[in-house]
């Protein structure tokens, strides 16, 4: 009998996207493009698509609970990433199921939905600066998330988000990866700021309205290299390249009318 073997494993603990292109949907898409076995813990059920947000049912904490406990009981789990936690309630249960996980914890601080709906509750932001930004590997806000996370104005140049995101690193996290998809120009500039080395990711401006998910997809892709065992400055260098990939053959996707998603198999869909 041929011996077996047990791939890389990644759990995604978030909030299920209907309309496939964030999310939960968009979390295992990318696992599995990156290689990995991916398991997940619904923490809400929204009625979404590329336009808008219409509902929101938040999953009882206990439930919540029951899920990581089930899965991290029974698998390997090489690292975990945090998207939609929606609640106080389930920020404290997902922070008592996680006491005893040691691995790589990516927290992706999911506020604002591409349509401009709110995915976590204002009361829920104290909590999550409390009891889950200390026990990050790495925090993956976009700009508009680490100014409510600061409590300041949006970063508007290099500079500035330079500075947010070394005010960042005192809230507790071990690095911080500062996206700045949502600044100007036509480089995207992302800032990693990290105890093994800094590093400054740039992109050319890709302009596609699908872009539905991009924060979801970069976290995971992070994630499963992770898992994979890649130290953190290099699954984040590889997660970018992936996601550069992704929204490149997604603008070509037209699915929906709104924000459309990335294309997570674009590698595999054009052999």
């Amino acid at each position: 009998m041929q011996e077996k073997t047990t791939p890389p494993i990644a759990l995604t603990i978030a909030g299920s996207d209907s309309g496939g292109g964030a999310g939960i949907q968009a979390d295992l898409k990318a696992f599995s493009a990156n290689e990995v076995y991916g398991t997940s813990v619904i923490t809400a059920v929204t009625a979404q698509n590329t336009c808008a947000v219409t509902a929101v049912h938040e999953i009882p904490a206990d439930v919540v609970a029951a899920q990581i406990r089930a899965v991290l009981d029974d698998m390997d789990v090489g690292a975990i990433k945090l998207g939609m936690l929606f609640s106080p309630e389930i920020i404290h249960a997902v922070a008592e199921a996680l006491r005893g996980f040691d691995g790589p914890l990516v927290v992706d601080p999911v506020m604002i939905a591409k349509s401009g709906d709110r995915l976590l509750q204002s009361e829920a932001l104290a909590a999550l600066k409390e009891l889950l930004l200390p026990r990050a590997d790495v925090l993956t806000p976009n700009l508009p998330e680490a100014a409510v996370l600061l409590g300041t104005e949006e970063a508007n140049c290099p500079q500035e988000a330079l500075a947010q995101a070394e005010a960042l690193t005192k809230l507790g996290p071990k690095s911080v990866l500062l996206k700045g998809g949502h600044g100007k120009g036509e480089i995207c500039e992302d800032t990693l700021l990290s105890p093994t080395g800094n590093q400054t990711l740039a992109a050319a401006r890709i302009h596609t309205q699908n872009t539905h998910g991009t924060g979801c997809t970069y976290a995971a892709t992070i994630a499963a290299n992770l898992a994979k065992g890649l130290p953190l400055n290099d699954a984040v260098k590889q997660a970018h390249g992936y996601l550069q990939k992704a929204i490149l053959a997604g603008a070509d996707l037209s699915i929906g009318k709104g924000h459309g998603p990335v294309h997570h198999f674009a590698q595999v869909w054009a052999q």
